[in-house]
């Protein structure tokens, strides 16, 4: 999918302001038992197709809204991610706004899990 000139702007100016991580870092700290909360922004319908095992979702259509009522300590680990990386990082971009201090979006997202041919989850 091609996506918008201004949406890649909006994208390339949120990356310089968040902390990205990526797939191989990832699977690497979850193997590692590193504790963070991994969450999948994506919509309801790419949700229930398939998400990273142990991820909740939070879509990025509500995650400004319910993110504290389902994660009150600012300082918690998060890790975002979505299809490929870019609406997790405006959803990253946020909730620094909101306070949260430790947020990562994962580059390469969903698209990049599954291209690494790691494990998924399905409810």
């Amino acid at each position: 999918m091609a996506h918008a000139p201004q949406f890649l702007k909006l994208i390339s100016e949120a990356k310089k302001k968040i902390k990205e991580t990526n797939v191989a870092e990832v699977k690497r700290r979850l193997d590692g038992g590193e504790k963070f909360l991994l969450v999948d922004v994506r919509e309801d319908n790419e949700w229930a197709k398939g998400h990273l095992p142990g991820a909740v979702h939070m879509g990025k259509g509500v995650i400004e809204r319910d993110i504290e009522q389902r994660v009150p300590d600012t300082g918690a680990k998060l890790i975002l991610y979505c299809g490929g990386g870019f609406r997790s990082a405006l959803a990253a971009e946020n909730l620094q706004k909101m306070g949260y201090t430790s947020v990562e979006s994962m580059d390469g997202g969903w698209k990049g899990w599954l291209d690494a041919g790691l494990p998924t989850a399905k409810d």
